[in-house]
């Protein structure tokens, strides 16, 4: 008995033993220090960092022994209270284990680039995304190391070029440094970046002709150059990634020539998107290969007939607003998609009767817009289908339906029938929506109460009443 009792009485020692582990000491002052610069707290992230056992605060992991390991703090960009304010303490150097840095979506926090992660020898992961981190990128950005494996510095304020020393960052897989305002060229360098599966430079000032560097980079899937100021053409190198590339992203830059045929060869394409930029000339025929691509952007330039016949067996979102197409009808490949949420075709010469248009599937839609083209007929027995649908746009056609009978589904919030033929009068329902543009129609009677102006209106046969004049 007195040795069950002896026994127990170990295990219960060696159990609080346990359970009050004291972490590194080290790791315990970076962290403290780390807390002392947060000058701004108001949702409680580090409410848990008190007592001596880091180990078991939020956010901290220790996998080996007493040390830390990584430090995960990331803020709730829907609360208005989901952010920390402050520095990033140079102390957290202390924690000699650290592979993984994660602060992310903190909104407030501030200074430059954190030169002391150099000197973190088993460091794997940085994510500082969508801070207020500021200053140009630190010219020996290198001497993070071979070992590195991420580095995603999105959505802060980084200014100057891209550091010529990044090429020695050999070990990563993925680069992020979009939504920053860096300048100047894309660095050749990157080519030294042989394991890259994602780069991600978009939403910057970067400029000149993209390098020809691609062929080296065999196993990127994710490249998104879109929202800078390139010029030239796409670089010819980018054919090599036809077996691997999933998204390519290069709108809104200022890329010329014609589309390359080569990217009707990938495979694997996902998303497309080469808006906002200005190619010429036909879409390449080769693009009927592009049977698993969902995502399709290539509005706003100047391309021209003929529009090659897809074979993507479900198309989810299509873009071919803006340019010199003259299609005529909606394509078959678009109306036969079960799985469609958005089509953009405002401009493409298209000429139909909208009333006997029957695609397969409207559940999905969340956003259609037929603008500035040659439609007639009634757009009810398509939007009296639509479960999910948020906007509707078809300016400049010639509709011509009872506004009346158009029952508006609960998530609309755009609408757009400015300068068609529709008549009867303005519901009550059209409150409820965010955007509104009926003018120049063959509208009449009394406008229901709203919070639109009087260009929402103007241009119709009778509307009266506020914000147009009173009726008689």
């Amino acid at each position: 008995m007195k040795s069950l009792i002896l026994f127990l009485s170990l295990l219960t020692l060696q159990c609080l033993r346990a359970t009050s582990r004291v972490c590194h000491v080290d790791d315990l002052a970076g962290l403290l220090a780390f807390k002392s610069g947060i000058t701004d707290d108001p949702s409680g992230l580090l409410d848990s960092w008190n007592g001596t056992d880091c180990c078991s605060w939020f956010g901290v992991t220790c996998l080996s022994n007493d040390r830390v390991t990584s430090l995960w703090l990331t803020g709730q960009p829907e609360r208005p209270d989901g952010y920390l304010s402050g520095t990033i303490s140079p102390s957290l150097a202390k924690l000699r284990d650290l592979d993984g840095l994660y602060l992310m979506n903190l909104r407030n926090i501030t200074g430059k680039f954190p030169v002391w992660l150099y000197g973190l020898p088993s460091l794997l992961f940085v994510y500082l995304g969508n801070n207020r981190l500021s200053g140009p990128l630190p010219v020996d950005i290198g001497k993070l190391g071979t070992q590195l494996d991420v580095l995603s510095l999105a959505g802060n304020r980084f200014t100057g070029s891209i550091p010529a020393s990044l090429s020695q960052l050999t070990g990563l897989t993925q680069l992020n440094l979009a939504g920053n305002l860096i300048t100047g060229k894309f660095p050749i360098g990157i080519g030294s970046l042989r394991n890259l599966t994602q780069l991600q430079l978009h939403n910057n000032q970067l400029s000149q002709p993209i390098p020809e560097i691609f062929s080296s980079i065999h196993q990127l899937r994710f490249l998104n150059l879109s929202h800078n100021k390139f010029s030239g053409k796409i670089p010819n190198s980018i054919s090599s990634l036809s077996s691997t590339l999933a998204f390519l992203e290069l709108g809104h830059n200022s890329l010329a020539g014609q589309i390359p045929s080569f990217l009707g060869n990938f495979q694997t394409l996902d998303t497309l998107d080469l808006s906002h930029n200005n190619f010429t000339g036909p879409v390449p025929k080769t693009f009927s290969n592009l049977t698993k691509i969902f995502n399709l952007d290539l509005s706003h330039n100047s391309l021209s007939d003929p529009f090659p016949v897809m074979n993507v067996k479900g198309i989810e979102s299509l873009d071919l607003s803006n340019n010199n197409f003259h299609l005529g009808k909606i394509p078959n490949w678009v109306t036969l998609s079960p799985i469609i949420y958005s089509l953009k075709l405002a401009k493409c010469g298209i000429k139909i009767n909208l009333t006997n248009w029957k695609p397969k599937e409207t559940y999905f839609y969340d956003f259609i817009d037929l603008s500035e083209n040659q439609i007639s007929g009634s757009p009810i027995p398509l939007l009296n289908r639509t479960e999910y649908l948020v906007g509707f746009r078809a300016a400049g056609n010639r509709l011509s339906f009872d506004l009346g009978k158009l029952k508006f589904a609960g998530t609309v919030k755009d609408l757009d029938l400015s300068r068609n033929l529709v008549f009867g009068g303005v519901p009550n329902s059209v409150a409820g929506l965010e955007k509104l543009d009926l003018s120049r129609n063959s509208l009449c009677g009394k406008l229901p109460p709203t919070k639109f102006p009087a260009s929402a209106f103007v241009g119709n046969k009778c509307l009266c009443g506020s914000p147009l004049p009173a009726c008689k």
